[in-house]
């Protein structure tokens, strides 16, 4: 199938609340016909986020500690528990019209993790899944989270993965609500790991993961009409 789809590279620190609004804007393009698919890919300033599944008993300081440490919090209408978002992590956000691909929501996310688990096999290290819950693994240690919204078919939300992320924020929650594992970051098996390096690679991965061609687009181009 010959699909328009596009992708945006944010650049710079992006606010939650800035990624929504962003999102919104790739939504309503794509449900408007002007596309297909289009994949923001970005880094956050730090914030945690509340999924549907809850998460505020996850939170293990009081909001006036997130103040002075600059860690924002959001409640969201993404799938899943709490989770944090930060500098040195890759988030991407696939606003995709299912209905131009499979209109299966396991297969979808099963995807995602696909490419994050291609990726991690470029640098010689084995990820995969754990049947209990969403996301990528290396071994007991969480690399990546997933999170989804969809209306009409048409995505939102997607996956944050830990590249050269600051791993002490994570101790201030319990991610995704679990206990019994620890996260990792992919800078604790590759030594002078290149962030675009890996962004790049990322990009590529969902080209042939989705067997789309992603054009490149501007914030520009995603603001407009």
């Amino acid at each position: 199938m010959n699909r328009r789809c596009f992708v945006v590279n944010l650049k710079g620190l992006i606010g939650y609340g800035e990624g929504l609004v962003l999102q919104e804007k790739a939504f309503d393009k794509v449900v408007s016909g002007k596309a297909d698919g289009i994949l923001l890919l970005l880094e956050h300033k730090p914030v945690f986020t509340i999924g549907r599944s809850g998460g505020k008993e996850n939170l293990l300081v009081d909001e006036k500690y997130l103040k002075t440490a600059g860690i924002e919090l959001y409640e969201t209408n993404r799938g899943g528990n709490i989770t944090y978002h930060g500098p040195g992590q890759i988030v991407a956000y696939p606003i995709f019209d299912l209905k131009n691909w499979k209109k299966d929501l396991p297969w979808y996310v099963t995807c995602l993790e696909e490419v994050i688990i291609n990726v991690l096999k470029d640098y010689g290290i084995k990820a995969g899944r754990k049947p209990k819950y969403r996301g990528v693994w290396v071994g007991d240690k969480k690399i990546a989270a997933i999170g989804i919204a969809v209306a009409k078919w048409i995505t939102t939300h997607g996956f944050a993965f830990n590249v050269k992320v600051n791993k002490d924020h994570f101790n201030f929650i319990n991610p995704c609500g679990i206990t019994e594992f620890s996260v990792v970051s992919l800078d604790d098996f590759v030594k002078d790991v290149n962030f675009d390096e890996v962004m790049e690679k990322v990009k590529d991965n969902f080209s042939v993961v989705f067997d789309t061609n992603f054009k490149e687009a501007s914030r520009k181009w995603l603001e407009s009409n």
